[in-house]
């Protein structure tokens, strides 16, 4: 079983930089790929970003490459998403999920359903 806290959403201005952290429980967590999603009101959850469970490969979305990085502490149970250059469209609950690396194929890392484990989600708010 493994848990996810993540932390420092807010308000930011369009332009402006967040950097969002996912805390793990558990003494597995190099044993799973990380990824961030994130859903705006009245839309399906889409992909963001993942990161292999040693840190060695990540893939990002389209929409967020050259803005966003991905990355992670496995000392701390820690993955981080630093969001730089934020537009409004930016604006959706982020969450971070936990996709166990013995089962799940690193080609499939942008699908929701091969998550295991889902955080509650932290609010990022674009202003224009």
């Amino acid at each position: 079983q493994v848990q996810l806290v993540e932390s420092g959403g807010g308000l930011v201005q369009a332009g402006g930089s967040l950097r969002l952290s996912c805390a793990a429980s558990g003494r597995t967590f190099s044993r799973y790929h990380m990824g961030w999603f994130r859903q705006a009101p009245g839309k399906e959850r889409e992909f963001v970003t993942a990161i292999s469970s040693g840190g060695g490969s990540t893939y990002y979305a389209d929409s967020v490459k050259g803005r966003f990085a991905i990355s992670r502490d496995n000392a701390k149970n820690t993955v981080y998403l630093q969001m730089n250059s934020l537009k409004p469209e930016d604006a959706a609950v982020y969450f971070c999920a936990a996709s166990g690396a013995w089962k799940s194929s690193w080609s499939q890392t942008s699908v929701v359903s091969e998550y295991d484990y889902w955080g509650q989600g932290t609010q990022v708010t674009v202003s224009s």
